[in-house]
């Protein structure tokens, strides 16, 4: 168990004698912002406290508006711990955990649009709005050959840019997508995923002893039932499938995760 920890190990993944967590407004799904405190909470906000009180140090909650921010702010070392998606991009600096949920990137498109599948959006005119260095950013950089991705900051931001420069197509996360475009008469979801987007924990690179550590943790803190507690706590139980996936089950599990998760 992750109950004890070495000094080594607080002193890598708390070297400022507090616990500095990187949290990402941005991504509501999994943190939110605590409307009569400000402070955050949600399954990450849960685990950063959990890890804290484990590792006896205080919290500190470095915030963000963005993915792309909380990874950039890490090259400075602005922050000890992130919660992110899994991506070989970021994973040049960070050490990721195992996931411990895994939600869906989709695209919202005109409802005239002639877009009808996920397929249909790679081609030769097609434009479409992204958060600049979101998980899906990522992928969808390496993975379309024909389409031409258009960044903004933050995912609002690059709905507004969809919205006012009509573009074809805007990727994001199932659920602050599925509320835009329920929130509009001209808009509709493209029926599927583009990807299964993995959310892991990671501390920067170097921390050899945090690391395992932290894997260590997030997996006990799976298996606990931990994350799935805070998960419906946070009224997202529906929404998202808390990860099993751990060693050598991981690719295979989550494709059984993919295979049995709604499109």
């Amino acid at each position: 168990m992750a109950n004890d920890p070495s000094p080594k190990v607080v002193s890598e993944l708390a070297p400022s004698g507090k616990l500095r967590a990187a949290i990402n407004f941005g991504n509501s799904v999994l943190v939110q912002k605590d409307p009569a405190t400000g402070e955050p909470r949600g399954v990450s906000a849960a685990l950063a406290r959990e890890l804290a009180k484990r590792l006896g140090v205080p919290i500190s909650f470095i915030t963000f508006d963005a993915a792309g921010k909380v990874t950039e702010a890490g090259k400075t070392g602005a922050w000890d711990i992130c919660f992110l998606a899994i991506d070989p991009v970021r994973a040049a600096g960070i050490s990721f955990t195992a996931p411990y949920v895994v939600i869906e990137g989709i695209y919202v498109v005109p409802k005239d649009s002639n877009l009808k599948s996920v397929e249909d959006v790679d081609h030769d005119g097609v434009r479409v709005a992204v958060a600049q260095g979101s998980a899906y950013d990522l992928y969808l950089t390496r993975s379309l050959k024909h389409a031409t991705l258009l960044r903004r900051p933050s995912g609002p931001e690059s709905l507004d840019m969809f919205v006012a420069d009509k573009l074809e197509a805007a990727a994001g996360v199932r659920q602050p997508i599925a509320a835009f475009a329920q929130s509009r008469s001209d808009m509709r979801l493209i029926p599927g995923r583009f990807m299964a987007i993995e959310q892991a924990m990671g501390t920067p690179k170097g921390r050899a002893a945090g690391a395992r550590y932290l894997r260590r943790f997030v997996e006990e803190m799976k298996a606990s039932g931990f994350v799935a507690t805070a998960l419906k706590a946070g009224g997202r139980m529906k929404e998202l499938f808390p990860s099993t996936l751990s060693g050598s089950d991981r690719q295979s599990g989550l494709a059984a995760l993919q295979q049995a998760s709604p499109n």
